[in-house]
């Protein structure tokens, strides 16, 4: 990690793993009304975690900035304060997304999404891969046009697979290149915006026979990934089982 230059990272990686762990264990156990654990009020206000997060996350990247060329160690401790600040706000993304509190409602599994995204994210970054592949550039101007070619195909079917519903796909595909071209040829997922584009009810150009392929395979393939996804979330998390506050306004 030190021959690399990777230890900074390798401490935001680890303090953004261990934060949230320790951040879930602690709002489960205020949940369950156990012992002293209980939520944090000023007055009438709930003073949400997310305050803490943006604090650290300031105080970790201002200090880098400033010691990342005066101090490799004290670099790597600004690193995993920033990844405890950035723990701390991923877990209440939720919120930021949704402008409400939606920690324990269905909505709040974008939370633990996001953690895990980040971690997947710098889980890659430390074992040296790139995303969209710069470092195959042998340094010619030849070599700089084909990766830069390289960079912005892999861009373009990154996008389309996002836009087709394909979450993780695309974002591993962003390391791992091989991945989007089954991602961004197959069929889009039937609540994704490139369905609502092209094929779904409402769009320009509705094709019925594609839609209902693209829920059969919903409901075929992609259904039971989401339910071991789901039982994996809530066993490291908690369960994310409120009814809905959209939902109740509705009724």
């Amino acid at each position: 990690m030190v021959d690399t230059e990777r230890l900074p990272l390798f401490c935001f990686f680890v303090a953004l793993i261990v934060t949230f762990v320790l951040t879930r264990i602690n709002v489960r156990l205020i949940r369950a009304k156990i012992g002293w654990f209980r939520n944090l009020n000023v007055g009438e206000m709930h003073i949400h975690h997310i305050v803490f997060g943006v604090v650290l996350t300031l105080l970790g990247g201002v200090s880098g900035l400033i010691m990342s060329g005066i101090s490799s160690g004290w670099y790597a401790v600004t690193a995993a304060v920033f990844g405890i600040g950035a723990a701390l706000i991923l877990d209440e993304f939720a919120l930021i997304l949704h402008l409400r509190d939606v920690y324990w409602e269905e909505e709040g599994r974008a939370s633990v999404d996001a953690v895990f995204i980040a971690i997947a994210f710098t889980g890659l970054l430390l074992l040296g891969l790139r995303p969209l592949g710069w470092e195959n550039s042998d340094g010619t101007l030849r070599g700089t046009w084909l990766t830069a070619g390289f960079i912005v195909a892999n861009l373009a079917l990154a996008v389309i697979t996002l836009l087709k519903g394909k979450i993780w796909t695309g974002l591993a595909g962003l390391f791992i290149p091989i991945l989007l071209v089954p991602g961004a040829v197959r069929l889009a997922r039937p609540g994704s915006p490139w369905a609502h584009l092209f094929f779904a009810p409402g769009s320009r150009r509705p094709q019925i026979r594609k839609m209902a392929r693209a829920e059969r395979r919903e409901e075929r393939w992609r259904r039971p990934v989401i339910r071991a996804k789901i039982a994996f979330q809530e066993f490291v998390s908690g369960r994310h089982d409120l009814p809905s506050t959209r939902r109740r306004t509705r009724r």
